[in-house]
């Protein structure tokens, strides 16, 4: 069986804090299934004008093949990672329970009806959950209660999407939280992360 591959793709780029932050999804190709991790944005909304989004919706890209996922996870439902969960109607979507309670209960928490959107099937999860040979789904609380990362096993070390659950390599380099703490652990060999061009890397000479 061949191994899992990881692609980022770029959606969107963000303004925060006078810098352009970039947004990516990810792609695991698995030979059971296509699995995107978060969907980015679509459209722009006037609750988060101030960050000037400047869109590349998977939808008008020309080599993303929409209707080839099979399975959309959600590392967290704030409005940049589930922007696009309309693009997938009737594909199951994996999330935490405890971030789908809060996206639908809280205020502020993110744009309600990109959560809601039509056709989205979410199914929640509750704490780890092996989501395919090879790959599976942990809660890593921190930037928000509910989060999860995907880890990959990938032939040696493990490779990890991991959404928010850092923002700045800075976070992983020295873990502040519960959700960091637990990536580390797991001596990934590297970790996609949501706002970054790169993957971070474990410091040379330097376990977890």
């Amino acid at each position: 069986m061949a191994l899992p591959t990881i692609t980022p793709v770029l959606v969107a780029e963000l303004v925060a804090e006078g810098e352009l932050m970039p947004v990516y999804v990810h792609v695991i190709e698995h030979s059971d299934a296509r699995v995107l991790v978060d969907t980015g944005m679509t459209e722009l909304h006037p609750a988060v004008a101030d960050m000037d989004p400047r869109l590349v919706p998977l939808s008008e890209q020309s080599d993303f093949d929409l209707a080839g996922i099979d399975v959309v996870v959600n590392t967290h439902l704030h409005f940049d990672h589930c922007g696009g969960n309309h693009l997938f109607p009737g594909k199951p979507i994996y999330v935490q329970r405890r971030e789908l309670d809060d996206a639908r209960s809280l205020e502020d928490y993110t744009i309600r009806e990109w959560v809601e959107a039509a056709g989205a099937q979410y199914v929640p999860v509750d704490g780890e959950l092996e989501l395919l040979p090879g790959i599976r789904l942990v809660p890593a609380p921190g930037h928000t209660p509910g989060s999860q990362v995907v880890v990959v096993e990938t032939g040696g070390r493990p490779a990890v999407i991991g959404g928010d659950m850092a923002v700045f390599f800075g976070e992983l380099d020295e873990p502040r939280d519960e959700g960091q703490r637990l990536v580390r652990a797991l001596d990934p060999e590297l970790v996609w992360l949501a706002h970054t061009h790169q993957p971070w890397r474990p410091p040379v000479g330097r376990g977890a």
